[in-house]
Parts: structure tokens; sequence; C-alpha cells
């Protein structure tokens, strides 16, 4: 007897309690079969709900991709900006940092939970002495936690932390009386994901954010040397000069090869600023693979392109991390190479088929070039 049925003669009190009652528990236990008449079911209009189920859906069910990454969907963000965002797990990421042929290396990465809702990632490359670059490592994240509590713009954070870290760097060196302290100094790049969609990226130096979009590489920062032109100008009005050697490369007063750092207090005179510059994206994590942070022991071998290209060829994050940094290194590298891979959503779906790997490169495609 089907449900219907039972409920029906429940109510209409033809049967004695007892066997009204029995009938209702019997009714209860029988799976319900569908009716051939009658209103369809009724679906949800949530996509994140579509058979009125009460069960999410999951990233494979929306068929955008479904191989490479497992990680839930983040609802309320995915609901916030109406579109689905998987989690961004810092157990995925992939970070490696080599030595190369110098004596010591001087770069560093970290990775780490900011708050319930935004995530830091940022690697430093150290001159002059490890000095900045350690004191990056442990003080940027601290400053941008302090911030991150008080203000909404990410970039807004990023720029008052870096220049913050400056100061509270310069006001320890001064205090001791090694001066060549005065010529420590440290790349610094950052990136900032809040609900895994929001991501802000800040930058000093010539450590590189690039994005890894439909396969292609989205550079998002632009490096702080002297060949761009408002920058050499900055310097020049400032009182510096530049000289370029003998591979072509334009250093600040002889002797930075870079515009921008934490640091460098000797060539604050002379133009050398610690203000990064900053960049806002919207990630699209149906078309986003990663994100890849590098120092220049790689930049300078690689084009943005071809370190995308490498990435994308590995089986996940960590393997990727370790092998752009071993790569550069067999095409002639010789300063530390140091790289934090982070997947997103497109993890995996953009392969190159093709990969170059002639050791007669190019500089003019290569390293800071592209």
């Amino acid at each position: 007897m089907s449900a219907v049925a039972a409920i029906t003669l429940f109510r209409s009190k033809i049967f004695p309690i007892g066997t009204r009652v029995l009938w209702t528990a019997r009714a209860l236990l029988v799976k319900p079969r569908p009716f051939h008449c009658g209103p369809a079911p009724r679906l949800s209009n949530s996509r994140f709900d579509p058979d009125g189920s009460g069960t999410p859906t999951t990233w494979d069910a929306f068929g955008i991709w479904d191989d490479r990454i497992d990680e839930p969907i983040l609802l309320p963000p995915s609901i916030k900006y109406g579109t689905p965002i998987p989690k961004v797990s810092l157990a995925r990421v992939g970070g490696a940092s080599l030595l190369g042929r110098r004596k010591e290396n001087e770069d560093r990465l970290q990775a780490s939970q900011i708050t319930d809702a935004v995530l830091y990632f940022a690697v430093f490359d150290g001159h002059g002495g490890p000095q900045a670059a350690d004191f990056c490592h442990k003080y940027m994240e601290t400053y941008i936690r302090d911030l991150v509590a008080k203000e909404e713009d990410l970039e807004l954070v990023l720029r008052k932390a870096f220049l913050e870290v400056d100061k509270a760097l310069e006001r320890q060196l001064q205090v001791s009386a090694d001066a060549s302290l005065q010529t420590a100094g440290s790349t610094a790049t950052v990136a900032l994901l809040r609900d895994g969609i929001e991501l802000a990226v800040g930058s000093v130096g010539d450590s590189r954010a690039i994005l890894s979009r439909k396969g292609k590489a989205v550079k998002l920062t632009v490096d702080h040397t002297a060949e761009r032109k408002d920058e050499r100008e900055r310097i020049k009005s400032s009182g510096g000069y530049v000289a370029w050697n003998s591979l072509g490369q334009p250093h600040v007063n002889g002797r930075l090869a870079m515009t921008r750092s934490i640091g460098d207090f000797d060539l604050r005179s002379v133009g050398v600023i610690a203000e990064p510059e900053t960049k806002r994206i919207s990630l699209h994590h149906a078309h986003d693979a990663f994100l890849a942070l590098t120092t220049d022991g790689i930049n300078f071998i690689m084009n943005s392109q071809e370190i995308c290209d490498v990435i994308s060829q590995c089986h996940d994050p960590k393997e990727a991390a370790q092998r752009i940094t071993e790569q550069a290194l067999q095409y002639g590298s010789e300063d530390n190479s140091t790289a934090l891979v982070v997947p997103f959503g497109a993890w995996g779906k953009h392969k190159s088929p093709h990969l170059t790997s002639t050791f007669s490169r190019s500089f003019t495609s290569s390293g800071r070039w592209a």
C-alpha cells in the first residue's frame, strides 16, 4: 500500500487506532515512488543546491574542471561574489629555494593564514647580506596582519606595510655600529588573497608575481630597474646616476640593479624608494591555474611564459616549485633561485604541448625583458 493510501485511511478513521498506527509506520519506511501525473518536482533556483536536496554541489558538478583540484567550494564567498570559489589550501602551496653558485642563500619565502579570509604569500631576495630579507621575513606578515584588521583596501594595506617595515628596518640598523649594513637591502613581492578570489599584489625590486590564466602568463608586477624610463628619471632627478655594466645591465650609482627596495639606505638620497607598486584583480577559477612568485635567479634566465609552461607540466605545486628552481640552474643561473606556487581552480587544465629547453638562450627573450 502506498504512503498516500495509508495516510488517507488513517485520516478517514475506518480502521482501529492500532491498525492505523501500524500502517502509518510502514508507510514511512517505504521509499516513495514517483508519480506519473501531477506537477514535476520543484527544483531549487540555487546553483549550489540545484536538486533541492539540501546537499551542496561540489566543484566537479559544475562541469568547469574535475581533475586536478578536489577542494570544497566555499559557499559564503561564492554567494557573495556570485561565482563558485574553491578553497585555496596552504597544504597544497609549493615552495623551493636553491643556493645556486652563491656562498649564502639570501632568498626567503613565506605562506601563511593572516585571518580566516586572508592568505599571505611572499618572497624576498636579499642583497648586501641577508639582514633586510630576514627582517622582511620576520615582520612583514605582522605589519600586514595588524593593518588588515583596520583597513579594507588590500592595496593600501600593502603600501602601508612596505613603508612601515622599511622604516622599522632603518631604525634597527641605525643602532648598529656596523656601517656596512646601510648597503643591505631586499626585494619584496607580497600577495594577499581574500575570500579565495580577491588577489592584491605589492612589489619592490625585481622579484615577480605571475598569474597563469588560460595557459598564458599574466605579469602582475613590473621589475623596478633603471631600464624603465619613469624609474630612471626619478633617479636622475634625485641627483643619482645610472651606470651600465658589460652585460648591458643598468645600476643605480654603479651599485644597485634595482630602483626600489626595502633597505639600501645609502641610496635613499638618490631616489631609491621602498614604496611598492600594487595591483588588484579578481580570480576566475575556471581559467586561473596558479600564482607564481619568483626571484630574479629564475626571472633573469627564464621569461614569464617559460616559467608558466614548466609549472603547468607538473603534477602538483610542490613538484612545480622544485622543478622551476632546478630548471633555472640548469639554464645557467648562478643566483639563488626561489619560487612559491599557489594553485587555483584551473590547476592542471591548461598544459603547454611544447617546452623549449635549449641552452643557447638569448637574454633579449628571457629574464627581466619579458
